[in-house]
């Protein structure tokens, strides 16, 4: 009796959503194990970003003009909203990468062929890819403290807002990396994800205010860059570091930065998420 019991308590289905969410966190899991493996997948995470870092601040940084003024420090206050927008969302690639080296090598089969949630391996990889982009923030944030970036710089703010700031940051890119899934399970080699994880987002992070102030652009780019979910984050996160370049363009984004940044996160979320479960479902190695 106590065998059938026991093969009985084993073989009836769960709930859908708490199993779900437990095989997610296991590929999760997986996937943080592997990267501890190997980190030089880190390391070299952080490199980039820190490079941008640098380089930004000590090469352009004279010759930017900022509200009127090209001092270096007003440039790197400006830029470094900027910088963590487009690290949290240049990961797109790798997890792009990653999801198409786990097809090429077979992995996805196999997990298709055990009793699991169907979104789970790929909400699992997204959610691992959070946390290494939660490393490369701290990290880019502790490098950009060293060369002078300063919350408050132009206004009043308190560390809730700068911790907001960080979380509408780690949506964003959270966000974006449910792009890159997509695009991993479109391609048939890890070099084509990379390839196509990054191609569309440099006109994407450099048609915006990220870098430069939008209202010296001509009229109809500076409209496509208020109109960017890229923008919309970056000002958010001006807004609520009180760094300097706050926009002044009428555009609803750029008036209600943390709403529209918001908005345009949960909305790329719940598009690409559906489309890149629906296509793993239907997916071949």
């Amino acid at each position: 009796m106590s065998a059938v019991t026991d093969a009985v308590q084993i073989t009836a289905p769960s709930n859908p959503v708490s199993q779900s969410i437990r095989d997610s966190l296991v590929v999760a899991k997986r996937n943080l194990i592997r990267m501890s493996r190997i980190p030089e997948m880190v390391i070299f995470g952080l490199i980039q970003p820190i490079m941008f870092v640098v380089l930004f601040s000590y090469v352009f940084g004279g010759s930017m003009m900022i509200g009127g003024s090209t001092s270096s420090t007003d440039y790197r206050n400006f830029l470094m909203a900027g910088i963590f927008a487009q690290t949290v969302t240049f990961a797109t690639a790798g997890a792009g990468a990653g999801i198409a080296d786990d097809m090429h090598k077979g992995l996805i089969d196999r997990f298709r062929s055990l009793p699991m949630a169907r979104g789970a391996v790929l909400t699992g990889r997204t959610l691992a890819d959070l946390v290494q982009t939660a490393l490369t923030l701290l990290v880019l944030a502790v490098v950009a403290l060293l060369v002078g970036w300063r919350v408050g710089s132009d206004g009043d703010t308190n560390a809730a807002k700068v911790l907001g700031a960080f979380g509408l940051l780690l949506l964003a890119g959270y966000a974006f990396t449910w792009i890159g899934a997509l695009i991993g399970l479109s391609v048939r080699t890890p070099e084509a994800a990379t390839s196509g994880g990054l191609i569309w987002l440099f006109p994407v992070t450099f048609i915006s205010n990220a870098f430069v102030d939008s209202s010296n652009m001509t009229p109809w780019l500076r409209h496509i860059a208020d109109w960017n979910p890229f923008s919309a984050t970056v000002q958010a996160c001006r807004v609520l570091f009180a760094n300097p370049g706050q926009s002044t363009s009428d555009a609803w984004p750029m008036q209600h930065s943390v709403w529209a940044s918001v908005i345009y996160s949960v909305l790329i979320i719940l598009i690409f998420r559906t489309l890149a479960v629906r296509k793993y479902r239907s997916a071949t190695a």
